[in-house]
Parts: structure tokens; sequence; C-alpha cells
């Protein structure tokens, strides 16, 4: 029986390490030619482009944990999927938590075989992503191993996200009063406080539950509302970077329970701005430990400022 879920360890590491979390959407497109030509297949390229990033990441503690984003491994095929298993076991290896991003929101059984597939056997990680959106009825088999009988792991049900066409569903009017994305709030509110009762008795800390949020660092517009409205709830905070997210707001959203911010392109494709490299771009000589440096520097850069934006508040 785990005391302590896996949303609890992430909190602690925030704490740690910073509140980064590194976006392994690795594309091979991302991957330079002077590296690619050095493995057999893009594939192998990858899963050696991730194990160099994890590696010096973990090895700086410039980040608390790792977003598998498996999209990008399912369209490199069955070759894929496999490195897809592998950059999860290194992350484990890493000794910092696995999130995989596979937003998966489905009914009865098929919901209880995703969450199968991902909680156990060949792809099993320590926190997935859920889209709540077919209704509150297909949490439930992902919740479920949440509880301390199954191994403590932990969910992020997407709440507010970095997309501008959120506001095409999730800011939508209820007619009983408030958005839907309220609606989806009020259900982690009620998950949180039947964990809280679970977790409480058996003597652990309850600082967060174990079933967080994903709200995005786009819109600053109700980013203090959403923090006060779920203090218990542990926030998934993409948007940083790439996308436009300003840390100032990533910063709001860290209070309370906490959070972790998601950077992926800043990270895995830091090499094409970083200044030490760019007479190695011109001349075409990168090196995987060119790229894995260029990742250390950003994550550290991006800890920093995240660091310093909640010391701001």
């Amino acid at each position: 029986m785990n005391n302590n879920h896996k949303m609890l360890v992430l909190q602690e590491l925030a704490q740690k390490n910073g509140p980064l979390c590194v976006g392994l959407d690795t594309d091979p497109s991302y991957i330079p030619d002077s590296v690619l030509k050095n493995y057999a297949s893009a594939t192998d390229a990858v899963m050696a482009y991730n194990q160099a990033i994890i590696d010096r990441v973990a090895a700086d503690k410039s980040a608390c944990c790792f977003k598998v984003q498996i999209a990008y491994y399912e369209a490199m095929g069955l070759a894929g999927m496999k490195v897809y298993a592998q950059t999860l076991a290194a992350v484990k290896k890493s000794g910092l938590i696995a999130i995989s991003d596979i937003k998966r929101g489905d009914i009865a059984a098929t919901a209880d075989a995703y969450a199968r597939a991902h909680f156990t056997g060949d792809f099993e990680t320590d926190i997935i992503t859920i889209n709540p959106y077919m209704g509150f009825d297909t949490l439930q088999p992902f919740t479920k191993y949440c509880s301390p009988e199954l191994g403590g792991k932990g969910a992020f049900v997407l709440l507010r996200t970095s997309n501008p066409g959120m506001k095409d569903i999730e800011q939508k009017e209820l007619a009983c009063g408030g958005r839907v994305l309220d609606g989806v709030g009020a259900e982690l509110e009620r998950i949180s406080a039947d964990f809280k009762e679970v977790y409480s008795g058996l003597g652990t800390a309850y600082t967060c539950s174990p079933v967080g949020a994903v709200v995005g660092c786009t819109e600053e517009s109700d980013a203090r509302i959403l923090r006060n409205a779920y203090p218990d709830i542990f926030f998934l905070i993409p948007g940083y970077g790439a996308q436009g997210g300003a840390a100032r707001i990533a910063a709001t959203l860290l209070d309370k329970a906490g959070g972790t911010v998601n950077s992926s392109r800043g990270i895995l494709c830091a090499w094409k701005k970083d200044e030490k490299l760019a007479a190695a771009r011109e001349a075409g000589t990168l090196t995987l430990d060119d790229i894995a440096e260029a990742a250390a520097r950003a994550s550290l850069a991006s800890k920093e400022d995240l660091l310093k934006a909640k010391a701001a508040l």
C-alpha cells in the first residue's frame, strides 16, 4: 500500500528542485542532421536525445518531472511506442516523476482498459492527463488508481487549458450558473474531499489531492481566482515559453498547493537559439552533448525565471 500518492511526491519534488516540468514532446524534426546521421533510425535518435536531456536535467536538479506527450511516439508507429516505454523507464530511473500526457476520456470498460494500459504494464507511468468532457463517470476508472491500494497514482484533469479554443467550451456559461470549467472544478473538489478522508486516515499529511488540474498560464484574467478556488489542487501549468505564457501568471498559479510549469520546445529545441552553439550550428557539427548542454542551460534559466516570478508575488 502506497501512503504517499504520486502527486504528493511531485509536490515535494517541486519544492525541492523548483517547479519546472520538461516536456518530452520529441519529434524527429527537432534533431539536427549532424546527430540524426549517427543513428540507424529516427526512433533510435529520439531515444538518445531524450536520454541525454533526462540525464542532464536530473543531474542539475532543474526540474521536478518530465511530461511525455504520447502523440509524438504514436506518430512513429510501433518503434515509437517502444521509445515511449523506454522514455518513461528512463524518467523513473532518474528519480523524477513521469507524467504521461495521454488526455484519455471514455466510458465504462473502455476507460478501464485505458487506465490499465497506462497505470500498469509496458506503459506504466506515475501520473496521466484526463479529458473530462464526456462526463464525470469517465474519471472514476482512472482515479481509482489514485487509491493507496492500487499504487497511489495521480491524474491531471483538464480544467482551463492554454489554447485559444478553450473559450469554445470551457468558458461557456451553464444554465445553472457558473462556467463549464467551474463545474469541472467542483467535481475535482468533491474527489479531493474523498481522497482527503482516505489518506488522512493513513496518517498522510494531505497537502494536495492525487487528482490535480490542468490550468494554462496564457490567461491572466482568472489566474488568481482559479488558484484561490482550489487551494488543495496541484496544477499542471502548460503554456509557458513557446506558447507565450508569462512567468508572472505561472507564479500566481503556483501558490497554495502549488504546481508544475511545463516547457517543451523551449528546452528540447534550446540548441536552435543557444548563442554558445552558433558556430557549431553554422558548421553543421552539433553533437548530442551540445544539445544536452543547451537543454540544461535552458532548463536552469527557466527554473530561475519561475522562482524569481514566484518570489515577486
